[in-house]
Protein backbone atom coordinates (compact mmCIF):
# COMPACT_ATOMS: atom_id res chain seq x y z
CA UNK A 1 0.00 0.00 0.00
CA UNK A 2 1.21 3.63 -0.74
CA UNK A 3 1.20 6.40 1.69
CA UNK A 4 -1.19 9.40 1.67
CA UNK A 5 0.09 13.01 2.30
CA UNK A 6 -2.59 13.31 5.42
CA UNK A 7 -4.95 11.78 7.67
CA UNK A 8 -8.28 13.45 5.82
CA UNK A 9 -7.24 11.50 2.73
CA UNK A 10 -7.08 7.85 4.67
CA UNK A 11 -10.77 8.04 5.43
CA UNK A 12 -11.14 7.95 1.72
CA UNK A 13 -10.08 4.29 1.83
CA UNK A 14 -12.24 1.23 1.44
CA UNK A 15 -13.38 0.69 5.02
CA UNK A 16 -11.40 -2.40 5.53
CA UNK A 17 -8.85 -0.80 4.73
CA UNK A 18 -8.90 2.31 7.05
CA UNK A 19 -5.82 2.80 9.24
CA UNK A 20 -2.91 0.81 7.25
CA UNK A 21 -1.98 3.66 5.14
CA UNK A 22 0.01 5.54 7.24
CA UNK A 23 1.98 2.11 8.05
CA UNK A 24 3.25 0.85 4.99
CA UNK A 25 5.58 2.11 2.15
CA UNK A 26 7.73 4.64 4.04
CA UNK A 27 8.97 7.41 2.88
CA UNK A 28 10.64 10.18 4.87
CA UNK A 29 9.12 13.12 3.14
CA UNK A 30 5.46 11.81 3.74
CA UNK A 31 6.58 10.79 7.49
CA UNK A 32 7.45 14.19 8.33
CA UNK A 33 4.30 15.27 6.90
CA UNK A 34 2.40 13.08 9.18
CA UNK A 35 4.28 14.42 11.81
CA UNK A 36 2.00 17.47 12.64
CA UNK A 37 -1.31 15.47 11.78
CA UNK A 38 -0.79 12.14 13.93
CA UNK A 39 1.74 13.05 16.80
CA UNK A 40 0.63 15.66 18.71
CA UNK A 41 -0.08 13.65 21.26
CA UNK A 42 3.24 13.34 22.09
CA UNK A 43 6.32 13.97 23.84
CA UNK A 44 9.18 15.10 21.43
CA UNK A 45 10.68 11.90 22.78
CA UNK A 46 7.91 9.65 22.15
CA UNK A 47 7.87 10.69 18.69
CA UNK A 48 12.01 10.60 18.11
CA UNK A 49 11.29 7.07 19.06
CA UNK A 50 8.21 6.24 17.20
CA UNK A 51 10.03 7.35 13.73
CA UNK A 52 13.15 5.48 14.94
CA UNK A 53 10.60 2.31 15.02
CA UNK A 54 9.48 2.98 11.48
CA UNK A 55 13.01 3.38 10.01
CA UNK A 56 14.55 0.25 11.92
CA UNK A 57 16.67 2.90 13.80
CA UNK A 58 17.96 0.24 16.38
CA UNK A 59 20.38 2.82 17.87
CA UNK A 60 18.66 5.85 18.57
CA UNK A 61 15.00 3.46 19.94
CA UNK A 62 18.28 2.05 22.46
CA UNK A 63 19.22 5.80 23.19
CA UNK A 64 15.95 7.26 24.09
CA UNK A 65 14.71 3.90 26.22
CA UNK A 66 18.11 4.79 28.30
CA UNK A 67 16.09 7.84 28.94
CA UNK A 68 13.08 5.87 29.86
CA UNK A 69 10.75 6.68 27.10
CA UNK A 70 7.21 5.44 27.04
CA UNK A 71 7.89 2.92 24.42
CA UNK A 72 3.83 2.40 24.30
CA UNK A 73 2.63 6.00 23.32
CA UNK A 74 0.11 6.41 21.02
CA UNK A 75 0.23 9.25 18.38
CA UNK A 76 -3.77 10.64 17.70
CA UNK A 77 -4.51 7.61 15.75
CA UNK A 78 -3.77 5.20 18.38
CA UNK A 79 -0.24 3.70 17.17
CA UNK A 80 2.37 2.47 19.08
CA UNK A 81 6.29 2.30 17.99
CA UNK A 82 5.30 -1.40 18.09
CA UNK A 83 2.49 -0.72 15.21
CA UNK A 84 5.13 1.00 12.95
CA UNK A 85 7.68 -1.94 13.50
CA UNK A 86 5.32 -4.73 12.67
CA UNK A 87 3.81 -3.06 9.79
CA UNK A 88 7.59 -2.10 7.52
CA UNK A 89 8.40 -5.83 8.57
CA UNK A 90 11.46 -4.21 10.74
CA UNK A 91 12.14 -7.95 12.65
CA UNK A 92 15.00 -6.14 14.65
CA UNK A 93 12.99 -3.25 15.88
CA UNK A 94 10.16 -5.85 16.68
CA UNK A 95 12.75 -7.90 18.89
CA UNK A 96 13.75 -5.08 20.37
CA UNK A 97 10.03 -3.76 21.48
CA UNK A 98 9.22 -7.27 22.48
CA UNK A 99 11.87 -7.63 24.97
CA UNK A 100 11.03 -4.55 26.64
CA UNK A 101 7.33 -5.55 27.15
CA UNK A 102 5.86 -3.54 24.56
CA UNK A 103 2.03 -3.27 24.63
CA UNK A 104 0.54 -6.14 22.48
CA UNK A 105 -2.93 -5.88 22.94
CA UNK A 106 -2.99 -2.21 21.86
CA UNK A 107 -5.56 -1.44 18.60
CA UNK A 108 -5.23 1.65 16.90
CA UNK A 109 -7.95 4.07 16.63
CA UNK A 110 -9.48 1.49 13.17
CA UNK A 111 -9.05 -1.48 16.09
CA UNK A 112 -5.85 -2.75 13.88
CA UNK A 113 -3.44 -4.68 16.26
CA UNK A 114 0.00 -6.37 15.44
CA UNK A 115 -1.60 -9.42 15.16
CA UNK A 116 -3.51 -7.65 11.85
CA UNK A 117 -0.73 -6.00 10.80
CA UNK A 118 1.72 -8.69 10.41
CA UNK A 119 -1.02 -11.01 8.64
CA UNK A 120 -1.12 -7.80 5.94
CA UNK A 121 2.29 -8.05 5.59
CA UNK A 122 2.47 -11.94 5.27
CA UNK A 123 5.83 -11.58 7.23
CA UNK A 124 6.10 -15.25 9.21
CA UNK A 125 9.18 -14.72 11.27
CA UNK A 126 7.28 -11.53 12.84
CA UNK A 127 3.97 -13.36 13.29
CA UNK A 128 5.62 -15.92 14.62
CA UNK A 129 7.53 -13.62 17.57
CA UNK A 130 3.80 -11.90 18.27
CA UNK A 131 2.06 -15.54 18.51
CA UNK A 132 5.03 -16.65 20.96
CA UNK A 133 5.11 -13.12 22.68
CA UNK A 134 1.43 -13.73 23.75
CA UNK A 135 -0.67 -11.72 21.17
CA UNK A 136 -4.53 -11.70 21.29
CA UNK A 137 -4.10 -14.25 17.89
CA UNK A 138 -8.29 -13.88 17.08
CA UNK A 139 -8.50 -10.39 17.40
CA UNK A 140 -10.89 -7.89 15.38
CA UNK A 141 -10.82 -4.85 13.80
CA UNK A 142 -14.12 -2.61 13.97
CA UNK A 143 -14.96 -4.16 10.58
CA UNK A 144 -14.69 -7.34 12.17
CA UNK A 145 -12.19 -8.58 10.09
CA UNK A 146 -9.18 -11.00 12.17
CA UNK A 147 -5.84 -11.77 10.79
CA UNK A 148 -6.85 -14.67 8.39
CA UNK A 149 -9.05 -12.10 6.68
CA UNK A 150 -6.17 -9.63 6.52
CA UNK A 151 -3.70 -12.65 5.64
CA UNK A 152 -6.61 -13.54 2.39
CA UNK A 153 -6.95 -10.13 1.47
CA UNK A 154 -3.26 -9.32 0.89
CA UNK A 155 -2.54 -13.50 -0.75
CA UNK A 156 -0.40 -13.83 2.50
CA UNK A 157 -0.61 -17.83 1.75
CA UNK A 158 1.61 -18.52 4.80
CA UNK A 159 0.12 -16.69 7.15
CA UNK A 160 -2.78 -18.36 6.31
CA UNK A 161 -1.50 -21.74 6.56
CA UNK A 162 0.38 -21.19 10.11
CA UNK A 163 -3.24 -20.36 11.69
CA UNK A 164 -5.05 -22.93 9.88
CA UNK A 165 -2.50 -25.98 9.85
CA UNK A 166 0.19 -25.01 12.56
CA UNK A 167 -2.67 -23.28 14.90
CA UNK A 168 -5.40 -25.11 14.02
CA UNK A 169 -7.30 -22.00 14.85
CA UNK A 170 -10.06 -22.71 11.86
CA UNK A 171 -12.47 -20.82 13.93
CA UNK A 172 -11.54 -17.50 12.31
CA UNK A 173 -12.57 -18.66 8.94
CA UNK A 174 -16.01 -17.07 9.95
CA UNK A 175 -17.61 -13.69 8.10
CA UNK A 176 -16.30 -10.04 8.83
CA UNK A 177 -18.76 -7.51 9.60
CA UNK A 178 -19.66 -7.88 6.16
CA UNK A 179 -20.50 -10.87 5.91
CA UNK A 180 -17.43 -11.92 3.69
CA UNK A 181 -15.29 -14.98 4.47
CA UNK A 182 -11.37 -15.17 4.01
CA UNK A 183 -12.40 -16.66 0.75
CA UNK A 184 -14.62 -13.80 -0.47
CA UNK A 185 -11.69 -11.72 0.42
CA UNK A 186 -9.50 -13.17 -1.57
CA UNK A 187 -11.42 -13.90 -4.39
CA UNK A 188 -12.21 -10.29 -4.38
CA UNK A 189 -9.01 -9.37 -5.05
CA UNK A 190 -8.17 -12.14 -7.24
CA UNK A 191 -5.38 -13.83 -5.58
CA UNK A 192 -5.00 -16.94 -7.79
CA UNK A 193 -2.68 -18.41 -4.70
CA UNK A 194 -4.71 -17.62 -1.81
CA UNK A 195 -7.67 -19.37 -3.77
CA UNK A 196 -5.92 -22.37 -4.38
CA UNK A 197 -4.58 -22.52 -0.97
CA UNK A 198 -8.01 -22.01 0.83
CA UNK A 199 -9.72 -24.95 -1.80
CA UNK A 200 -6.65 -27.44 -0.43
CA UNK A 201 -7.60 -26.62 2.77
CA UNK A 202 -11.49 -27.36 1.74
CA UNK A 203 -12.30 -23.78 3.33
CA UNK A 204 -14.19 -22.99 -0.77
CA UNK A 205 -17.45 -21.49 -0.25
CA UNK A 206 -20.74 -20.87 -2.19
CA UNK A 207 -21.86 -18.49 1.17
CA UNK A 208 -23.13 -15.00 0.31
CA UNK A 209 -22.26 -11.30 1.54
CA UNK A 210 -24.47 -8.95 3.12
CA UNK A 211 -24.78 -7.84 -0.24
CA UNK A 212 -25.81 -10.92 -1.62
CA UNK A 213 -22.46 -11.82 -3.61
CA UNK A 214 -20.57 -14.94 -3.87
CA UNK A 215 -16.83 -15.29 -5.08
CA UNK A 216 -18.16 -15.42 -8.02
CA UNK A 217 -19.80 -12.06 -7.85
CA UNK A 218 -16.77 -10.73 -6.66
CA UNK A 219 -14.21 -12.02 -8.69
CA UNK A 220 -16.27 -11.21 -11.96
CA UNK A 221 -17.32 -7.75 -10.72
CA UNK A 222 -13.14 -7.20 -10.07
CA UNK A 223 -12.39 -8.58 -13.72
CA UNK A 224 -9.98 -11.38 -11.76
CA UNK A 225 -10.62 -13.99 -14.80
CA UNK A 226 -7.98 -16.71 -13.61
CA UNK A 227 -10.04 -16.97 -10.68
CA UNK A 228 -13.15 -16.92 -12.55
CA UNK A 229 -12.08 -19.72 -13.91
CA UNK A 230 -11.08 -21.61 -11.01
CA UNK A 231 -14.35 -21.08 -9.21
CA UNK A 232 -16.38 -22.18 -12.10
CA UNK A 233 -14.70 -25.51 -11.83
CA UNK A 234 -16.32 -25.78 -8.32
CA UNK A 235 -19.46 -23.36 -8.98
CA UNK A 236 -23.32 -24.82 -9.28
CA UNK A 237 -25.50 -21.50 -9.18
CA UNK A 238 -24.14 -19.77 -11.94
CA UNK A 239 -27.11 -16.90 -12.52
CA UNK A 240 -27.37 -16.43 -8.71
CA UNK A 241 -28.61 -12.93 -8.14
CA UNK A 242 -26.82 -10.98 -5.58
CA UNK A 243 -29.44 -8.07 -3.42
CA UNK A 244 -29.65 -6.06 -6.58
CA UNK A 245 -30.82 -8.84 -8.67
CA UNK A 246 -26.95 -8.55 -10.68
CA UNK A 247 -25.39 -12.22 -11.35
CA UNK A 248 -21.85 -12.46 -11.45
CA UNK A 249 -21.74 -12.30 -15.43
CA UNK A 250 -23.93 -8.71 -15.35
CA UNK A 251 -21.19 -7.30 -12.83
CA UNK A 252 -18.26 -8.35 -15.48
CA UNK A 253 -20.18 -6.64 -18.25
CA UNK A 254 -20.52 -3.72 -16.19
CA UNK A 255 -16.95 -3.56 -15.14
CA UNK A 256 -16.16 -4.12 -18.99
CA UNK A 257 -14.36 -7.60 -18.04
CA UNK A 258 -14.61 -9.02 -21.27
CA UNK A 259 -12.47 -12.25 -20.55
CA UNK A 260 -14.55 -12.58 -17.34
CA UNK A 261 -17.82 -12.44 -19.38
CA UNK A 262 -16.88 -14.69 -22.16
CA UNK A 263 -15.71 -17.36 -19.12
CA UNK A 264 -19.09 -17.12 -17.72
CA UNK A 265 -20.96 -17.27 -20.65
CA UNK A 266 -19.61 -20.43 -21.91
CA UNK A 267 -20.22 -22.27 -18.21
CA UNK A 268 -23.85 -21.09 -18.64
CA UNK A 269 -24.82 -17.57 -18.04
CA UNK A 270 -28.14 -15.88 -18.76
CA UNK A 271 -27.38 -13.25 -20.94
CA UNK A 272 -30.77 -11.76 -20.88
CA UNK A 273 -31.80 -11.22 -17.29
CA UNK A 274 -32.71 -8.12 -15.91
CA UNK A 275 -31.59 -6.51 -12.53
CA UNK A 276 -34.07 -5.37 -9.55
CA UNK A 277 -33.95 -2.12 -11.51
CA UNK A 278 -34.79 -3.80 -14.83
CA UNK A 279 -31.00 -2.98 -16.39
CA UNK A 280 -30.11 -5.82 -18.73
CA UNK A 281 -26.54 -7.01 -19.15
CA UNK A 282 -26.45 -5.40 -22.88
CA UNK A 283 -27.69 -1.85 -21.49
CA UNK A 284 -25.20 -1.20 -18.68
CA UNK A 285 -22.64 -2.03 -21.71
CA UNK A 286 -24.26 0.40 -23.82
CA UNK A 287 -23.94 2.91 -21.14
CA UNK A 288 -21.04 2.28 -20.26
CA UNK A 289 -19.33 2.54 -23.96
CA UNK A 290 -17.89 -0.51 -23.61
CA UNK A 291 -18.02 -1.30 -27.85
CA UNK A 292 -16.02 -4.61 -27.35
CA UNK A 293 -18.64 -6.01 -24.89
CA UNK A 294 -21.66 -4.95 -26.67
CA UNK A 295 -19.82 -6.80 -30.10
CA UNK A 296 -19.22 -9.38 -27.72
CA UNK A 297 -23.11 -9.55 -26.58
CA UNK A 298 -24.26 -9.32 -30.35
CA UNK A 299 -22.26 -11.83 -31.60
CA UNK A 300 -23.83 -13.99 -28.68
CA UNK A 301 -27.13 -13.34 -29.90
CA UNK A 302 -28.35 -11.05 -27.06
CA UNK A 303 -31.92 -10.03 -27.23
CA UNK A 304 -32.16 -6.44 -28.96
CA UNK A 305 -35.64 -5.87 -27.79
CA UNK A 306 -36.16 -4.43 -24.79
CA UNK A 307 -38.40 -6.33 -22.14
CA UNK A 308 -42.05 -4.15 -21.54
CA UNK A 309 -40.60 -3.07 -17.97
CA UNK A 310 -37.56 -1.48 -19.79
CA UNK A 311 -38.05 2.71 -20.57
CA UNK A 312 -35.38 2.32 -23.31
CA UNK A 313 -34.38 0.00 -26.31
CA UNK A 314 -30.43 -0.51 -26.67
CA UNK A 315 -30.22 1.83 -29.38
CA UNK A 316 -32.08 4.37 -27.71
CA UNK A 317 -29.64 4.50 -24.66
CA UNK A 318 -26.45 4.12 -26.69
CA UNK A 319 -28.18 7.63 -28.62
CA UNK A 320 -28.52 9.23 -24.79
CA UNK A 321 -25.14 8.41 -24.50
CA UNK A 322 -23.84 9.50 -27.14
CA UNK A 323 -21.68 6.28 -28.31
CA UNK A 324 -21.25 6.56 -32.18
CA UNK A 325 -19.98 3.10 -32.47
CA UNK A 326 -22.02 1.60 -30.21
CA UNK A 327 -25.20 2.73 -32.38
CA UNK A 328 -23.28 1.72 -35.21
CA UNK A 329 -22.93 -2.15 -33.76
CA UNK A 330 -26.68 -1.60 -32.82
CA UNK A 331 -27.81 -0.82 -36.51
CA UNK A 332 -25.37 -3.24 -38.04
CA UNK A 333 -27.16 -5.94 -36.15
CA UNK A 334 -30.18 -4.78 -37.24
CA UNK A 335 -31.81 -3.72 -33.92
CA UNK A 336 -35.17 -1.88 -35.25
CA UNK A 337 -34.25 1.63 -35.31
CA UNK A 338 -37.53 2.77 -35.09
CA UNK A 339 -37.94 1.58 -31.67
CA UNK A 340 -40.59 3.30 -29.27
CA UNK A 341 -39.41 4.15 -25.50
CA UNK A 342 -41.92 4.78 -22.86
CA UNK A 343 -42.36 8.46 -24.11
CA UNK A 344 -43.11 7.08 -27.29
CA UNK A 345 -39.97 8.68 -28.73
CA UNK A 346 -37.72 7.55 -31.78
CA UNK A 347 -34.12 6.90 -31.71
CA UNK A 348 -33.91 10.15 -34.33
CA UNK A 349 -36.11 11.86 -31.93
CA UNK A 350 -33.78 11.94 -29.26
CA UNK A 351 -30.80 12.73 -31.29
CA UNK A 352 -32.63 15.68 -32.69
CA UNK A 353 -33.11 16.52 -29.13
CA UNK A 354 -29.92 16.37 -27.86
CA UNK A 355 -28.93 18.58 -31.17
CA UNK A 356 -26.05 15.40 -32.41
CA UNK A 357 -25.61 16.07 -35.46
CA UNK A 358 -23.39 12.72 -36.15
CA UNK A 359 -26.19 10.59 -34.52
CA UNK A 360 -28.74 12.33 -36.76
CA UNK A 361 -26.45 11.97 -39.65
CA UNK A 362 -25.84 8.03 -38.66
CA UNK A 363 -29.81 7.56 -37.84
CA UNK A 364 -31.01 9.58 -41.07
CA UNK A 365 -28.76 7.26 -43.64
CA UNK A 366 -30.03 4.17 -42.31
CA UNK A 367 -33.58 5.23 -43.48
CA UNK A 368 -35.13 5.86 -39.75
CA UNK A 369 -39.19 6.79 -40.08
CA UNK A 370 -39.37 10.45 -40.29
CA UNK A 371 -42.83 10.53 -40.07
CA UNK A 372 -43.21 9.49 -36.42
CA UNK A 373 -44.63 10.86 -33.39
CA UNK A 374 -44.27 10.89 -29.86
CA UNK A 375 -46.80 10.95 -27.32
CA UNK A 376 -47.27 15.16 -28.03
CA UNK A 377 -47.98 14.77 -31.38
CA UNK A 378 -44.11 15.92 -32.44
CA UNK A 379 -41.92 14.40 -35.61
CA UNK A 380 -38.30 14.59 -34.95
CA UNK A 381 -38.16 17.80 -37.10
CA UNK A 382 -40.22 19.48 -34.89
CA UNK A 383 -38.52 18.37 -31.88
CA UNK A 384 -35.20 19.84 -33.63
CA UNK A 385 -37.13 23.03 -34.72
CA UNK A 386 -38.55 23.40 -31.49
CA UNK A 387 -34.80 23.51 -30.28
CA UNK A 388 -33.81 25.71 -32.81
CA UNK A 389 -30.94 23.35 -34.02
CA UNK A 390 -31.38 25.01 -37.75
CA UNK A 391 -28.56 22.40 -38.97
CA UNK A 392 -30.74 19.35 -37.89
CA UNK A 393 -33.51 21.18 -39.20
CA UNK A 394 -32.04 21.14 -42.23
CA UNK A 395 -30.48 17.59 -42.57
CA UNK A 396 -34.00 15.69 -41.54
CA UNK A 397 -36.07 17.72 -44.39
CA UNK A 398 -32.92 16.69 -46.90
CA UNK A 399 -33.41 12.84 -45.53
CA UNK A 400 -36.99 13.68 -45.84
CA UNK A 401 -36.88 14.36 -49.46
CA UNK A 402 -33.88 12.56 -50.38
CA UNK A 403 -36.02 9.30 -49.54
CA UNK A 404 -39.51 10.45 -50.92
CA UNK A 405 -37.48 10.82 -54.67
CA UNK A 406 -35.68 7.54 -54.26
CA UNK A 407 -39.61 5.86 -53.16
CA UNK A 408 -40.69 7.59 -56.71
CA UNK A 409 -37.60 5.65 -58.27
CA UNK A 410 -38.39 1.87 -57.08
CA UNK A 411 -38.26 -0.58 -59.71
CA UNK A 412 -36.21 2.10 -61.87
CA UNK A 413 -33.00 0.89 -63.18
CA UNK A 414 -31.58 4.02 -63.54
CA UNK A 415 -29.02 4.72 -61.00
CA UNK A 416 -29.62 8.08 -59.78
CA UNK A 417 -28.27 7.52 -56.49
CA UNK A 418 -25.00 9.02 -55.06
CA UNK A 419 -23.38 6.55 -52.76
CA UNK A 420 -21.16 9.34 -50.72
CA UNK A 421 -24.88 9.96 -49.11
CA UNK A 422 -24.66 12.59 -46.43
CA UNK A 423 -27.28 14.63 -45.22
CA UNK A 424 -24.73 17.05 -43.56
CA UNK A 425 -23.89 21.03 -44.06
CA UNK A 426 -21.62 21.17 -47.97
CA UNK A 427 -18.57 22.57 -47.89
CA UNK A 428 -17.20 20.78 -50.85
CA UNK A 429 -14.40 22.75 -53.16
CA UNK A 430 -16.69 21.19 -56.19
CA UNK A 431 -19.61 22.96 -55.10
CA UNK A 432 -18.20 26.40 -53.82
CA UNK A 433 -19.50 28.25 -57.13
CA UNK A 434 -22.74 27.51 -57.27
CA UNK A 435 -23.00 27.68 -53.27
CA UNK A 436 -21.88 31.30 -53.81
CA UNK A 437 -24.25 31.92 -56.31
CA UNK A 438 -27.50 30.59 -54.25
CA UNK A 439 -25.67 32.76 -50.94
CA UNK A 440 -26.28 35.58 -53.41
CA UNK A 441 -29.85 35.16 -54.65
CA UNK A 442 -31.33 34.33 -51.14
CA UNK A 443 -29.54 37.41 -49.69
CA UNK A 444 -29.81 39.97 -52.31
CA UNK A 445 -32.24 38.82 -54.82
CA UNK A 446 -35.15 37.13 -52.99
CA UNK A 447 -37.82 39.33 -51.04
CA UNK A 448 -39.83 38.66 -48.13
CA UNK A 449 -42.29 35.69 -48.76
CA UNK A 450 -40.48 35.49 -52.14
CA UNK A 451 -38.42 32.22 -50.99
CA UNK A 452 -41.60 30.34 -49.98
CA UNK A 453 -42.99 30.64 -53.11
CA UNK A 454 -39.98 28.79 -54.60
CA UNK A 455 -40.27 26.29 -51.45
CA UNK A 456 -43.99 25.56 -52.43
CA UNK A 457 -42.61 25.06 -56.09
CA UNK A 458 -40.04 22.23 -55.41
CA UNK A 459 -42.62 20.57 -52.87
CA UNK A 460 -41.70 22.12 -49.52
CA UNK A 461 -44.00 21.24 -46.95
CA UNK A 462 -45.74 23.65 -45.07
CA UNK A 463 -44.02 21.56 -42.15
CA UNK A 464 -41.07 21.90 -43.25
CA UNK A 465 -41.50 25.56 -44.53
CA UNK A 466 -42.47 26.59 -40.64
CA UNK A 467 -39.00 24.34 -39.46
CA UNK A 468 -37.01 26.51 -40.97
CA UNK A 469 -38.87 29.60 -40.25
CA UNK A 470 -38.81 28.67 -36.24
CA UNK A 471 -35.08 30.26 -36.92
CA UNK A 472 -35.65 33.90 -35.95
CA UNK A 473 -33.11 36.47 -35.81
CA UNK A 474 -35.38 39.35 -36.69
CA UNK A 475 -36.63 41.02 -39.48
CA UNK A 476 -34.16 39.69 -42.33
CA UNK A 477 -34.49 36.56 -41.01
CA UNK A 478 -36.07 35.76 -44.71
CA UNK A 479 -32.82 35.54 -46.14
CA UNK A 480 -31.59 33.25 -44.35
CA UNK A 481 -34.52 31.14 -44.49
CA UNK A 482 -34.18 31.36 -48.31
CA UNK A 483 -31.06 30.22 -48.10
CA UNK A 484 -31.36 27.22 -46.29
CA UNK A 485 -33.86 26.60 -48.42
CA UNK A 486 -32.24 26.72 -51.57
CA UNK A 487 -28.81 25.06 -50.08
CA UNK A 488 -31.68 21.86 -49.19
CA UNK A 489 -32.53 21.93 -52.92
CA UNK A 490 -28.78 21.82 -54.37
CA UNK A 491 -28.68 18.75 -51.92
CA UNK A 492 -31.22 16.91 -53.79
CA UNK A 493 -30.45 17.93 -57.09
CA UNK A 494 -26.96 16.91 -56.50
CA UNK A 495 -28.07 13.18 -55.38
CA UNK A 496 -29.93 12.92 -58.33
CA UNK A 497 -26.58 13.93 -60.46
CA UNK A 498 -28.22 16.46 -62.40
CA UNK A 499 -26.88 19.77 -63.24
CA UNK A 500 -27.96 22.95 -60.67
CA UNK A 501 -27.07 25.86 -62.60
CA UNK A 502 -29.31 24.47 -65.65
CA UNK A 503 -31.94 23.60 -62.98
CA UNK A 504 -32.24 26.73 -61.25
CA UNK A 505 -32.29 28.81 -64.64
CA UNK A 506 -35.28 27.14 -65.59
CA UNK A 507 -37.47 26.42 -62.26
CA UNK A 508 -36.81 30.30 -61.57
CA UNK A 509 -38.18 30.88 -64.99
CA UNK A 510 -41.11 28.44 -64.39
CA UNK A 511 -42.13 29.49 -60.72
CA UNK A 512 -42.33 33.06 -62.15
CA UNK A 513 -39.18 34.84 -61.74
CA UNK A 514 -37.76 34.59 -65.09
CA UNK A 515 -35.80 38.38 -64.05
CA UNK A 516 -34.10 36.43 -61.13
CA UNK A 517 -33.21 33.84 -63.77
CA UNK A 518 -31.76 36.68 -65.94
CA UNK A 519 -29.86 38.51 -63.40
CA UNK A 520 -28.66 35.98 -61.17
CA UNK A 521 -27.60 32.91 -63.41
CA UNK A 522 -26.89 32.56 -66.84
CA UNK A 523 -26.67 29.38 -68.56
CA UNK A 524 -24.61 29.29 -71.19
CA UNK A 525 -22.33 31.69 -69.55
CA UNK A 526 -21.95 28.70 -66.22
CA UNK A 527 -23.05 25.62 -68.58
CA UNK A 528 -19.30 23.90 -67.45
CA UNK A 529 -20.46 24.56 -63.81
CA UNK A 530 -20.81 21.28 -62.02
CA UNK A 531 -20.77 18.86 -65.25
Amino acid sequence: MGLLPSGEEEEELPAMMKGLSHLFGAREDVMHGEAAANHNSLLPDEREFQRAAKMNNLETMEKLFKKSVNINAVDTLKRTALHFAVARSHTSAVDFLLHHKARLDMADQHGLTVIHLAAWTGNLDVMRKLVKAGADQKAKNEEGMNALHFAAQNNSVKIVDYFLQDLHLTDLNKPDGKGRKPFLLASEKGHVDMINDLIALKLFTSEKDQEGNTALHLAAKNGHSEVVEILLKQWEEINDLNQNGETPFYLSVEGGHEKCAELLLEAGSDINVLTHNNSSALQIAIQNGHLSLVTFLIDNNVDLAPKPEQKNSPLHLAVINNHLPVVKALLDANHDINFLNHRQETPLHLAADLGNVELVEMLLKAGCDLKTTDKNGKTALAMASRSNYALIVDMIIKAERYYATEQAHVGHDDDWLDFGLSFKQDHSIQTKQIRSSLWNLAYNQLKPQEWKKLALFWKFTDEHIRAIEEQWTGKKSYKEHGHRMLLIWLHGILLAHQNPVKHIYEDLVAAGFRHLADNSQNPKKNAKLLN
